[in-house]
C-alpha cells in the first residue's frame, strides 16, 4: 500500500492516538487483522470476532514488528503505539475510505446474485493486457475483506477490479463508499439472499445502492438480458452501458459454438468493430462474463486485440468451472458456491460432456423461505439436463431428489445424508471415463469430495 503516518491513520478514522509524540510520523506498509500476516511496519487491526478476539493478540504483534495497533482498548504497557478507536470494524472501514481518496487508479466494482467472482477473474485478465491490475482474491467481497483488499493496492498498480457482496440492504452503500468504484459491474439480478432482500426486486435495489457512492459520472455497465437490470435503461446518467446475447443490446455476442468441457467460440459485436474468440472455460454463463469484460476493456482503452487476448488467456479458478483431467474420469470442480441459477448453468455446461455424465450436487443455502421449492426445482432441471447419474447430499437435497423423482424417474439418482456416506459409495457408483461435476454451497465443504476425486484416480494434467 501507499505508506500512511499514523498521525494521518488516527485523523482518518477519528482515533486517539497513544504513544510516543515522535512516532506519529511513523508511516505503515500494510494493514491485517489476522495476527498471523503482521509483518515488521504494519498495523494491525485488533477486529473481535464470534471467537476470536483480536485484542489478545496485541502483544504477540508487536514483537513480530508491527509499527501500530488499532484497538477499542489499550494494553496495560503496550510496546508500541495504539490508536484507539470506538469500533476497529467501523474505523477499518473509515481508513479505507480514506486510502481510496488518494488512489487515482481506474477502479471497477463488481456484483450480481450469479458470476460476481468469474467475471471479475475475467475482467481482471482482460485488463491484464494493458494495466498492472490488483483484483480482490478469495472471498475479500464483504465489509471486512474489501477494505484489506483496498490496502492491497499498491502504487505500481494501474486498475483494480473489487468484487462486491451483499446479503442485506445498506450493505451495498457502505462497501461502495470504500470503493468509490469508476465503473460499476452488475452481472445479474436471480435468487440470493433472499431471507433479507426477500425478491428479485429488493435484490435490484440492494445491489444498485452502489450507484449512490460510486466516482461522480461513474459508468455503469448492465447485463442487458436480465428483465430487471433493463429497467434501468432510463433511470441513469451517463446511460448505462448493456451487454447480452440480444443484438438490441450496446455489444453482443453472436455465432456462439458451445465446445462442452472446451469452452465457447463466439464472435463479439461491438461499436468498436468485432472479433471472434474461444473462451477457454465452459458454460453460456462464461459468454456474459466475456461480455462484461470486453465493455470494461472498451471504457479503458484497450483494443479489441487486448481484449481477445485476455479472453482467450482466462484461467480457472478453484471449486470455479475448475476443469480436472485425471487417469479415470473429468472433474468439473464448481464447488466453491451455489444458487438456483448456477446449479441449472452448470447441470447444462455437464450435459455437453464426453462419456457417463454424472452430477454430485449438495445443498444450497441462503435461499429463504422457498428453499425447498427451488431445490426441488433443481432437480426437476436436472431430470430434463440429459446427463446419466446424480448424486444428492444434504438435507434440502432431499427436495432435488423429488423433483427429479416426479420429472424423470427413470434417471439414476440417489441421496445421501452425509459426504462420509457418500464417498464410502463413490467407488462403486463411477466408472472410468465419467465426467463428473461436483456442485453445493460453500459451506458443504465439497472440495473435500474433489480432494477424494483426484487421488482416488491419480491426478494428471
Amino acid at each position: 500500500m501507499k505508506e500512511m503516518s499514523l498521525n494521518q491513520i488516527a485523523r482518518a478514522c477519528k482515533g486517539t492516538y497513544i504513544g510516543e509524540e515522535s512516532k506519529k510520523s511513523l508511516e505503515v506498509s500494510g494493514v491485517v487483522i489476522d495476527s498471523r500476516k503482521v509483518e515488521p511496519g504494519y498495523l494491525f487491526a485488533a477486529i473481535k470476532g464470534e471467537r476470536v478476539d483480536g485484542h489478545s493478540f496485541i502483544p504477540s504483534v508487536f514483537a513480530k514488528g508491527a509499527a501500530c495497533v488499532l484497538c477499542e482498548h489499550v494494553p496495560e504497557h503496550p510496546a508500541g503505539p495504539c490508536i484507539l478507536v470506538d469500533s476497529c470494524l467501523e474505523a477499518l472501514k473509515s481508513l479505507a475510505e480514506y486510502y481510496r481518496s488518494t488512489l487515482s487508479i481506474p477502479i471497477v466494482g463488481i456484483t450480481g446474485s450469479v458470476g460476481k467472482t468469474s467475471t471479475k477473474e475475467m475482467i481482471a485478465a482482460v485488463l491484464g493486457q494493458k494495466y498492472n491490475v490488483l483484483k480482490t482474491e478469495g472471498n475479500f467481497n464483504n465489509e471486512i475483506g474489501l477494505p484489506l483488499t483496498i490496502f492491497r493496492i499498491r502504487e505500481e498498480h494501474e486498475a483494480a477490479v473489487l468484487e462486491m457482496g451483499i446479503s442485506d440492504f445498506g450493505e451495498m452503500t457502505r462497501l461502495s463508499r470504500m470503493a468509490k468504484p469508476n465503473l460499476c459491474v452488475i452481472t445479474n439480478i436471480g435468487l440470493c439472499h433472499l431471507e433479507n432482500l426477500k425478491d428479485r426486486d429488493g435484490i435490484l435495489k440492494a445491489k444498485t445502492e452502489m450507484f449512490q457512492e460510486a466516482q461522480p459520472g461513474a459508468q455503469v455497465i448492465l447485463n442487458g438480458d436480465d428483465d430487471k437490470l433493463i429497467t434501468l435503461r432510463e433511470s441513469r446518467t451517463p446511460t448505462p452501458c448493456f451487454f447480452g446475447l440480444d443484438p438490441s443490446n450496446d455489444l453482443y455476442a453472436e455465432q456462439i459454438e458451445n465446445l462442452g468441457l472446451d469452452g465457447t467460440h463466439c464472435t463479439f459485436v461491438t461499436k468498436a468493430g468485432s472479433f471472434t474468440a474461444h473462451i477457454p472455460i465452459p458454460g453460456r454463463h462464461m459468454v456474459y462474463n466475456a461480455l462484461a469484460g470486453t465493455a470494461v476493456g472498451l471504457a479503458l482503452n484497450l483494443t479489441p486485440e487486448q481484449i481477445k487476448a485476455g479472453i482467450e488467456g482466462l484461467t480457472p479458478v478453484s471449486g470455479r468451472n475448475n476443469l480436472i483431467h485425471t487417469e479415470k474420469w473429468t472433474i468439473l470442480d464448481d464447488c466453491y458456491n451455489a444458487n438456483p441459477v448456477s446449479m441449472c448453468a452448470s447441470l447444462d455446461v455437464l450435459s455437453f460432456a464426453l462419456g457417463r455424465k454424472v452430477a454430485i450436487l449438495g445443498d444450497m443455502g441462503e435461499l429463504g423461505e422457498h428453499e425447498k421449492l427451488l431445490h426441488y426445482n433443481v432437480g426437476c432441471h436436472a431430470a430434463d439436463a440429459g446427463i446419466d447419474a446424480v448424486f444428492l447430499v444434504g438435507e434440502l437435497s432431499r427436495e432435488t431428489a423429488r423433483g427429479i423423482e416426479a420429472k424423470n424417474p427413470s434417471l439414476t439418482f440417489r441421496h445421501f445424508g452425509s459426504k462420509e456416506e457418500l464417498l464410502a459409495a463413490l467407488p462403486l457408483l463411477l466408472s472410468k471415463g465419467d465426467s463428473i461435476l461436483v456442485k453445493a454451497s460453500h459451506f458443504m465443504e465439497f472440495g473435500e469430495i474433489v480432494d477424494y476425486l483426484k487421488n482416488a484416480s491419480g491426478f494428471t494434467l
